[in-house]
């Protein structure tokens, strides 16, 4: 099962960004297809935060649309909304460890980890810094892992 990172939600969100169709055709592709896929809960949090924040945007998407958005795609059939369980406080103590994680870091941990504890062994994000979590594979929007 492959999750979706926060950063493609916010690349197929905002058209002025330069991977915009390319994360707009992967997740259309995904809300489509008959495979399984996951939204972990921590990136729909933060989705609405990046693309609702003045500073980053102008104009920033509204927040009730944003999450409009997100129920769009909650609406998929295949898609599975991962929430942390009983394994997700070990599952984030081995991610960090493994990985060294600390400071900012521990957030990505936190989403590799709630992705291990419901078996998204891949995850689709263009943030290299999860390439630090062995147990993770990244498929990046650009093909570059």
């Amino acid at each position: 099962m492959k999750a979706v990172d926060t950063n493609v939600l916010v690349y197929a969100d905002r058209r002025e960004m330069p991977l915009h169709t390319v994360a707009l055709a992967r997740l259309r592709a995904l809300a489509e297809g008959h495979e399984a896929w996951a939204l972990p809960i921590f990136c729909v949090g933060e989705f609405v935060r990046v693309v609702s924040h003045a500073r980053l945007f102008d104009p920033p998407t509204p927040a009730p649309q944003a999450l409009k958005q997100i129920g769009a795609l909650l609406a998929s059939p295949s898609v599975r909304l991962l929430s942390p369980g009983n394994r997700f406080v070990p599952l984030l103590e081995q991610t960090i460890k493994e990985s060294g994680a600390s400071g900012n870091l521990v957030y990505d941990a936190q989403i590799a980890a709630l992705c291990l504890e419901h078996g998204a062994r891949t995850l689709v994000t263009n943030d290299r810094d999860f390439n630090r979590f062995s147990s993770l594979r990244i498929e990046t929007l650009d093909g570059e892992g």
